[in-house]
């Protein structure tokens, strides 16, 4: 989950996060993400990505969207809304959804936390906020429920690497943990204190490393995210940007809104079929399936030249799809790339794709490209 969406309207100033002056104070790099100015880089991104993979790094994500659905009737509304089942959802637990235009194209990914019985968190994009909350409250209509953009009150931060756990314990104001780091599973969450107010704890990510998103009120953040670095530190936790978390993200096979999912996409050409339960009818979206839309595949190569988003695919002289994503994989030495295929060619051995004019063999893999030790 996240994304790159759109740039702002011409005109628009970008907005920061709450963050904003400790990013310039580590010294950060920044880009205009959507209508946000985010920190891309602090050092350098290859130092960044190994950094979470091997210890620890920390990610301002507070960009995204925080909508609160509550009442006796929010589970059936979220049912209503939603691809996935969330009525079923056990308090405690978070799960990655999907809202879906009528025709089944992707609106958004999300990842829905149940807090209570009666309230559901709802987390979307930074550049999907308000088409999410728009989308929510149009469709609450007739539910005993209602709909809160609480965006503007929480900032969020990612805690992620194989160090994150013990960072977090070691870190020094958070108290009262609950349930304990150690028995948090993983698409859970837990509740404790900063300074006398609550976060929220919960065990996701977007990195494929183990490690922690943490919800704190605005007042909170900064003095969070400074003593989560002082405790890190020690651990070898440094601050990482836009860059290095995407090229995390596409190692793990996970998708970027306005990449591998946009409203041209229903779920299951981007491999995501599971998102919606097979028993599941009557939810905006329903649809029949596309049998002969392109599908998304993993693509690795040789030597140093990645395919990027927009190059072409091809089998012999036949353009046959479209890099969506692609890098120079750092954690693997070599060239990766997730791509829309016609379906004919998507168990190809002859594709090439096409670097700046030069043909690039390229190899039809499983994803995810990198999968965590366990």
């Amino acid at each position: 989950m996240d994304q790159h969406p759109p740039d702002a309207p011409e005109g628009d100033e970008p907005r920061d996060t709450p963050l904003r002056a400790e990013h310039e104070a580590l010294g950060a790099s920044f880009t205009d993400f959507g209508g946000w100015m985010m920190p891309v880089r602090y050092t350098s991104d290859l130092a960044e990505h190994h950094a979470v993979r091997q210890t620890a790094g920390l990610f301002d994500i507070s960009h995204m969207g925080e909508i609160l659905v509550e009442g006796a009737g929010a589970g059936q509304f979220l049912d209503h809304a939603l691809a996935g089942r969330l009525s079923g959802l056990p308090v405690g637990r978070a799960k990655y959804t999907m809202i879906l235009a009528p025709d089944g194209g992707v609106l958004d990914d999300l990842i829905v936390y149940r807090l209570q019985d009666e309230q559901y968190l709802v987390v979307a994009n930074a550049g999907n906020r308000e088409t999410v909350a728009r989308e929510l409250t149009d469709r609450v209509a007739g539910f005993d429920a209602t709909v809160e953009d609480q965006s503007d009150d929480y900032a969020l931060i990612a805690l992620q690497g194989p160090a994150a756990e013990r960072i977090l314990s070691e870190t020094a104001g958070v108290q009262e943990i609950s349930p304990r780091l150690a028995d948090l599973r993983s698409y859970a969450w837990g509740a404790a204190l900063f300074e006398g107010e609550p976060l929220l704890i919960a065990r996701t990510g977007y990195t494929g490393e183990d490690g922690f998103e943490v919800m704190a009120p605005v007042p909170r953040a900064a003095a969070l995210w400074r003593a989560l670095l002082a405790a890190g530190r020690p651990h070898g936790l440094v601050p990482a940007g836009l860059a290095a978390r995407d090229t995390l993200r596409l190692e793990a096979g996970m998708p970027l809104y306005g990449h591998e999912l946009s409203p041209d996409i229903v779920p299951a050409q981007a491999g995501l079929g599971r998102v919606i339960p097979a028993d599941k009818t009557g939810f905006i979206g329903a649809h029949d399936a596309r049998p002969d839309a392109r599908v998304l595949v993993g693509l690795t190569a040789e030597g140093r030249r990645a395919g990027r988003a927009g190059y072409g695919v091809y089998r012999g002289d036949a353009p046959v799809g479209e890099i969506t994503s692609g890098a120079l994989s750092p954690t693997l030495g070599h060239p990766i790339a997730m791509a829309f295929l016609e379906p004919s060619a998507a168990d190809a051995t002859d594709l090439t794709i096409d670097v700046r004019g030069t043909r690039i063999p390229a190899t039809v893999t499983d994803l995810p490209f990198y999968r965590r030790n366990s």
